[in-house]
């Protein structure tokens, strides 16, 4: 499998602003999605924390820690909604970056 294409575990995501893509856990809300986010330090529109992409000042979407499953380096192809890849599905840490082998 390509680099790119290799979900890691969330400890070890970029926390310099840098767009990453990330799995959202299902929820009651719905089923496991993936969306493009990244780390903001915090400012005078939100704390800290992983921040959809698409949040503006006046509408921040965060997400909790616990609501992110896992991440991906951005692809380097242009990216839209129809070429995301699938979320997640498997368990939580013991298949992800190649630990359960």
């Amino acid at each position: 499998m390509d680099e790119p294409d290799r979900w890691r575990h969330m400890a070890n995501a970029p926390k310099d602003g840098s767009r990453i893509l990330v799995t959202i856990r299902a929820s009651e809300q719905g089923p496991a999605e993936v969306d493009l986010a990244y780390w903001s330090n915090g400012d005078q529109f939100g704390a800290e924390g992983w921040r959809a992409s698409d949040s503006s000042p006046g509408h921040i979407i965060e997400y909790a820690e616990p609501e992110l499953k896992c991440w991906m380096p951005m692809p380097s192809a242009n990216l839209n909604r129809t070429s995301m890849p699938a979320p997640w599905e498997g368990d939580d840490a013991q298949q992800l970056d190649g630990s359960g082998i």
